[in-house]
């Protein structure tokens, strides 16, 4: 099946100049052909026409750190909630994704192995999936939930979700093997404390390097899966690093030191601006958010802009990701603004939430672009977003959703199927 979309003006993912009177030919998954309209083969075939009516097309955006199984979770609704709840709501939440344009993630922890085949499977609506299943924690770390009084969410688990409490060279082994069985892509580690648990603090350093290295390690036995590690203190970054994580998730306190061994690795940062502005946002809203949250939330907030401005400065590589989750999913894009505060111009943001961030997740073959062989996702959007980056945020602007060659997202008059010659003729 073909499917053409013309009338537009192309933003290729590339960072090159935006060509107009663009036309992209897919067919059933791939992108068969790029350029303008007169420039495009035509097929002996008939073809749905899908007329961007002057907007902008782009490649699916992707997000490199989401939770797709929880939002805005506190704690009263954690311990009420029936478990299976969980899969249902997040069926809503994949849906708003989409809507977001928003085709790829990658899961930075707690969603499983059978919400990835569901969408794999068609069985529901949702973005392409990377997952990493569980975090890895030391007892006591950022993602240890247990309560001084006595109350421990952490060991809950169920066959599909092992817990990822972990401590010393043989446990950490032992639990990335958990994980891999459990069938998570990557494997996600907390190496520092954060701002969200409610015994540690996000400059306290978590697993030694040397536990770092057996996890990296590990994980490379298994078909060279990689690692990502929630980092927020500079010392923890530094470990991290030097154990040869494959990327930095928040990356609060960067000093020299730490930018200069990242761009010696070749270290991705995933800022996730996005995720104290929205604790901070959530407070003002309910009294969901707890008060240790409020708290450190306040006093990171100046100090993780400046980072991460100082991270790009120095030619550190950004991908996109926002800890969707933390605030509402669908709301993912209202990351790319953050990213042009720091410094980025709105095609550099664009291109770290497309190029850069399939790099990042071993897919840059097949995505990231609009590219001739590449798989078929594709956004358009109503506004420009070169000139109104943050016109993104409003999801009524991202018209048309195209994932793997399937039409997820439609608000514009699409014409009835027709052959492609008679298109090319008028």
């Amino acid at each position: 099946m073909y499917t053409l979309i013309k009338n537009g003006t192309l933003i290729d993912g590339n960072g090159g100049q935006p060509i107009l009177d663009a036309a992209v030919l897919l067919k059933d998954n791939r992108i068969e052909a790029v350029g303008k309209i007169d420039e495009i083969k035509q097929p002996n075939a008939e073809v749905e026409v899908v007329d961007a009516q002057n907007g902008f097309i782009l490649p699916g955006f992707i997000d490199t750190h989401v939770h797709m199984m929880m939002e805005k979770m506190n704690l009263q609704k954690t311990l009420t909630t029936p478990f299976s709840l969980l899969f249902y709501k997040s069926i809503e939440y994949m849906k708003r994704t989409i809507d977001a344009g928003v085709t790829s993630v990658r899961d930075a922890g707690f969603t499983d192995v059978g919400v990835k085949e569901a969408v794999e499977q068609g069985l529901i609506v949702g973005p392409r999936m990377q997952i990493s299943v569980v975090p890895l924690t030391i007892t006591g770390g950022h993602g240890d939930n247990w309560m001084r009084s006595g109350f421990d969410l952490t060991r809950f688990s169920y066959p599909g979700m092992p817990h990822g409490i972990c401590d010393g060279p043989e446990q950490v082994r032992q639990k990335v093997r958990e994980v891999l069985r459990a069938g998570a892509d990557i494997i996600k580690v907390h190496a520092t404390g954060g701002v969200t648990s409610p015994t540690d603090h996000p400059k306290y350093t978590q697993f030694t390097q040397e536990e770092l290295e057996i996890i990296v390690q590990e994980a490379a036995f298994r078909n060279g899966v990689k690692v990502m590690a929630h980092a927020q203190g500079s010392e923890g970054v530094k470990n991290a690093v030097r154990a040869g994580i494959h990327s930095i998730e928040h990356g609060i306190y960067l000093d020299e030191e730490v930018i200069e061994l990242m761009l010696k690795h070749g270290t991705y940062l995933v800022p996730t601006l996005l995720a104290p502005i929205s604790v901070l946002e959530s407070a003002e809203n309910s009294d969901d958010m707890p008060e240790h949250a409020i708290r450190k939330s306040r006093e990171v907030i100046d100090i993780h802009r400046e980072s991460v401005a100082n991270a790009y400065k120095a030619g550190v590589k950004v991908a996109m990701g926002t800890d969707a989750g933390v605030m509402e999913h669908g709301t993912n894009l209202r990351e790319l603004n953050l990213m042009c505060k720091i410094g980025m111009t709105p095609m550099e943001a664009i291109v770290a939430t497309t190029k850069v961030a399939a790099q990042c997740l071993g897919w840059e073959d097949c995505l990231g672009t609009v590219e001739v062989g590449k798989l078929a996702d594709i956004v358009i959007t109503k506004t420009d977003p070169i000139a109104d980056i943050g016109s993104l945020e409003d999801t009524t602007n991202i018209v048309t959703v195209i994932k793997d060659g399937k039409i997820e997202k439609n608000l514009l008059n699409k014409e009835e199927s027709k052959s492609l010659v008679g298109i090319l003729k008028h």
